[in-house]
């Protein structure tokens, strides 16, 4: 359900400030098409301008800058005529089986949240010499949505003709995707095509708050000999030399600034929490097509494990489409219980909170002083 609230009720009893009110996310149910799925696999638009020459080692830690070097100097060795021969995107036409290149294939980028391994991901997909029709990049939930979609075979032949496939934020928590994918990859290398990948911590893997390659490369049945794991140490960036998150806003604050701001959404979280329940996670990004700001009151902590997941994948997409989250009730630090954050999916949850942290900082000046 969407929140109650608008300027017409709230104690100042001004009329509202924009023409049309605000939208709701929970009167969405978008349905995304198999063909949206394939066209979508690029950067996401935070990342659509990152290059290797953006990203802003930490001094203190060699491995970043090292890190850009070797992923630049492999995104060159894959210039040149794809295996297949083929210069063509062939969506839905059978790719001729060739012999893999020997040698490491892939290359995994390890290290803890936010150190920026999706925007050198998203730097080598640009890096990488070839026409965007033959390159791909995509979170580990969109390309098993897309397997979902095309079927195991069709998405082989889809993908067979590329030169990359990128991989952010594998999911190993799920045994049956991890060895559905895990085959999907066998075939792809199988036809020349290159991998680059990031993932998430284990279930039970605590430690640092970042998961070891060689946990990566035992998960991924038959491709260790095909990735090279390339360690990224260093802390979190979006909040490196960065003031504290804004504390939350009052409902009537958030009200007020999503009326006022041309293309915002306005719900209460509970509501919003019901109804993300009720669309499948890879429909969130269209979700929020056209959503300039999403204003949330009432925000209180997840109630369970199941919800919390689903928040995660959302925070994602509004990260990567650089939505600002303004909101009322408790800060985003508050979200999880401490259950949450010391079992095995901690590291998701800690992600999730340091996004949605920067987009409340983005959605600060949203609100009048």
């Amino acid at each position: 359900m969407s929140t109650s609230l608008s300027p017409s009720a709230s104690a100042s009893g001004r009329p509202p400030i924009a023409d049309a009110g605000p939208q709701s996310l929970c009167a969405r149910e978008p349905r995304v098409p198999a063909e949206r799925l394939v066209a979508e696999m690029v950067p996401p638009p935070r990342f659509d301008a990152v290059r290797f020459d953006t990203y802003e080692p930490d001094p203190a830690q060699p491995s970043q800058s090292e890190a850009v070097t070797v992923l630049a100097d492999f995104a060159a060795g894959l210039g040149g005529a794809h295996a297949s021969g083929s210069g063509k995107k062939r969506w839905f036409s059978r790719t001729p089986k060739s012999t893999a290149p020997a040698g490491p294939r892939g290359v995994y980028l390890d290290g803890g949240y936010g150190v920026g391994k999706t925007h050198l991901l998203a730097s080598l997909w640009h890096a990488t010499p070839a026409e965007p029709a033959l390159k791909a990049f995509g979170t580990f939930v969109e390309l098993t949505n897309l397997v979902g979609a095309l079927g195991f075979q069709q998405t082989v032949q889809t993908l067979g003709g590329h030169r990359l496939l990128c991989i952010d934020e594998f999911e190993l928590d799920d045994p049956g995707d991890t060895v559905l994918v895990s085959s999907l990859l066998s075939r792809l290398v199988e036809q020349g095509v290159a991998l680059a990948a990031t993932s998430n911590t284990l279930p039970g893997k605590l430690g640092e708050g970042r998961f070891a390659a060689t946990d990566f490369l035992r998960e991924i049945q038959g491709l260790s000999a095909h990735f090279r794991p390339l360690r990224i140490d260093g802390q979190d960036y979006r909040h490196r030399g960065l003031p504290e998150a804004p504390a939350p806003f009052s409902d009537e604050q958030v009200a007020k600034a999503a009326y006022a701001t041309e293309g915002a959404s306005l719900d209460d979280f509970p509501g919003l929490l019901e109804h993300l329940a009720r669309v499948h996670p890879s429909r969130y990004g269209a979700l929020t097509d056209g959503i300039t700001a999403v204003c949330l009151t009432d925000v209180g902590a997840v109630p369970d494990q199941s919800t919390a997941l689903r928040l995660v994948v959302l925070a994602d997409r509004l990260y990567d489409r650089e939505v600002p989250v303004l909101a009322a009730g408790v800060p985003f630090d508050k979200l999880f219980s401490d259950e949450m954050l010391n079992g095995g999916y901690r590291k998701k949850y800690f992600r999730a909170i340091s996004r949605l942290t920067a987009l409340a900082r983005d959605a600060k000046p949203l609100v009048s002083q």
